[in-house]
């Protein structure tokens, strides 16, 4: 068989296949052009999914005649006046693919003008290109396409339904239009306006883009490092989803789904939601050109930083500055109580934003006994098993108001002896679970610690030895060095057991037998591959369950009090190790719903 050099037109279709797989690409490639061209306002106008037509229009710079007939053929474009550009790539569209692609497949009409200008069309129908002529038509472009696909039948086949096909065309022009907050958007599906975005500010555009839920619970991220400026929000943890469809990422204005960045973003979060949960947050990067190369893929949807290592670096401190607020913050999520529908909880809100973490917190948490708790009664948190009986709390002897400094309020109660109750400066009821929020606490405070350099151990005054499996027990022995590290001392003691020698401090006094089980559990489920830092994160976890105040505990009302405000002021503490919340709000407006006032 003879090799051949296939029609200039068949291999028009197939190269169009990787640029425009489906209408939403398309849409995609058109608004792009429009954007780049400077236009201010955008009307975008799908039927049939896009399928059977598509219509941009542009208030932008338009286009003349010689440039009309120009931008039909493969690889002519205005994006690059040099060679040396393909390098520092500042515009979204380059390649010069996308509108003869789109002709190779479809009925395609172009109708530009220059402003003082006369308008011209042009079309071009499955490859075939026809004249320029003139036409009517206001300053800026409009590109109307019609059948798509009809000239590769094969494709259209398996494109999905109309209804599908809207919604991936409505994703993309939400993604677009959160990079390019102060251009009007306007979207109508089968005649239906579905979307109309006036020009605005990115916190505005976010709002309309992203509901009121996220706004209540996103808190900003911000960073400068090395050129990268990194700005956006994120949701707390107490607002996730079950995919990463809510993630959305534009770097130099352009969306992206980067597996990089989606990878920082879900490393940033490890630590505070459940697994199998995903963060929400719209994060905005600006690097130099140079230092990004986005012809990497036909969709320009991945990308190759020079330095990788430095962008998911950044992105990862300055989501973990974001999120490292004490309980109490502004931020509210919306939630069910069981049993009563349409009832709202908050994780948050009802007082000032705390301060950012801080060196002064850490050496706080690093040295507890001058931290506020540190009393006699909060002492017997951190030796929990003293054996010293403890009087049930009992509601306060006179009310006070709490303080407007403590967004968590003052605690009135014990329930269950597992949730404390407390009431917020702004007469709101707040829960809080004892054992997850001191499992926090605890976590943090031995994470600062071995930040430092070194966690504090309290040695045992007679070694412990605790019979395990024989496999569990070289485990541990196995991984005796790292959990030193934490302040864990333990040694192989025969076949089948472990001694122990010291604990870390900030544990009090935990039964080593359950702790050790556990922890060979979780050795055990560690990918051999599985980085260093995520090992120590996940030991430490492990270890803060088991050092914090348990449900069924009994606590006085000074204990409960010390514990909402370290909870105010310590990172991260809406969560606990898992990922679940620690408190929970029921305001105002929740009880008027609940009891049906409203």
């Amino acid at each position: 068989m003879r090799i051949r050099r296939l029609p200039e037109t068949t291999a028009n279709r197939i190269a169009a296949g990787e640029v425009v797989e489906r209408p939403a690409a398309a849409v995609k490639e058109l608004v792009e052009n429009a954007l780049d061209a400077g236009a201010t306002r955008l009307r975008i106008a799908i039927e049939g999914g896009g399928i059977d037509r598509i219509l941009v229009e542009d208030d932008g710079a338009g286009m003349g005649v010689d440039d009309l007939a120009l931008c039909i053929e493969r690889h002519a474009t205005s994006k690059l006046a040099e060679e040396g550009l393909l390098f520092r790539i500042a515009t979204l569209g380059f390649r010069g693919e996308a509108l003869p692609s789109i002709g190779a497949v479809a009925r395609l009409a172009i109708t530009s003008r220059l402003p003082g200008a006369p308008a011209h069309a042009i079309t071009v129908e499955g490859g075939h290109v026809g004249a320029v002529a003139p036409a009517a038509g206001a300053p800026g472009t409009r590109v109307e396409v019609r059948d798509l696909f009809f000239a590769t039948p094969a494709r259209r086949k398996f494109l999905k339904s109309p209804r599908a096909e809207a919604e991936a065309v409505t994703d993309a022009v939400k993604r677009l239009a959160m990079g390019w907050p102060e251009v009007a958007f306007s979207l109508e599906v089968d005649g239906r306006a579905t979307l109309t975005l006036p020009a605005a500010d990115r916190a505005q555009r976010l709002r309309d883009l992203l509901g009121p839920d996220f706004a209540a619970a996103a808190v900003p991220v911000e960073g400068v490092q090395d050129g990268l400026d990194i700005e956006g929000f994120v949701a707390l943890p107490s607002h996730t989803r079950a995919t990463a469809a809510e993630q959305h990422l534009v770097v130099n204005r352009r969306p992206v789904r980067d597996p990089l960045l989606r990878v920082a973003l879900r490393v940033a979060f490890r630590d505070v939601i459940a697994y199998g949960r995903h963060p929400v947050g719209a994060i905005f990067l600006t690097l130099p050109p140079e230092a990004v190369d986005v012809n990497v893929h036909p969709m320009k949807t991945e990308l190759r930083f020079l330095r990788p290592d430095g962008v998911r670096g950044a992105l990862i401190s300055a989501v973990r500055r974001a999120l490292a607020q004490g309980a109490g913050g502004e931020a509210a999520v919306p939630a069910m109580v069981a049993g009563l529908a349409e009832t709202q909880l908050a994780y948050a809100g009802g007082g000032p934003r705390s301060a950012p973490w801080s060196a002064g917190r850490a050496e706080a948490w690093a040295q507890p006994q001058a931290a506020s708790w540190a009393q006699p009664q909060a002492a017997s948190w951190a030796q929990p098993r003293l054996g010293m009986p403890m009087p049930p709390p009992a509601l306060a002897p006179a009310w006070e108001a709490p303080e407007l400094g403590h967004p968590l309020g003052r605690a009135i109660a014990q329930l269950m002896e597992t949730y404390i109750v407390a009431e917020a400066p702004d007469g709101a009821l707040i829960l809080v679970d004892q054992h997850a929020a001191h499992e926090r606490l605890t976590q943090e405070a031995l994470g600062a610690q071995r930040r430092e350099g070194s966690v504090r151990t309290q040695p045992l005054l007679i070694p412990a030895v605790v019979e395990l499996p024989q496999a569990d027990a070289a485990r541990l022995v196995e991984a005796a060095p790292m959990l030193a590290g934490l302040g864990l001392e333990i040694e192989g003691f025969g076949a089948g057991a472990v001694l122990v020698r010291a604990m870390p401090a900030l544990l009090g006094a935990p039964e080593p037998a359950p702790l050790l089980r556990d922890l060979a559990e979780e050795l055990a489920e560690w990918d051999s591959a599985m980085a260093l830092e995520r090992r120590l994160d996940a030991a430490i976890a492990r270890l803060a369950c088991h050092g914090s105040i348990r449900a069924g505990r009994r606590l006085a009302p000074a204990e409960m009090d010390a514990l909402l405000r370290q909870m105010e002021a310590t990172p991260r503490a809406n969560t606990c190790s898992h990922g679940r919340p620690t408190w929970l709000k029921l305001d105002k407006a929740a009880f008027e719903k609940m009891f049906g006032r409203r």
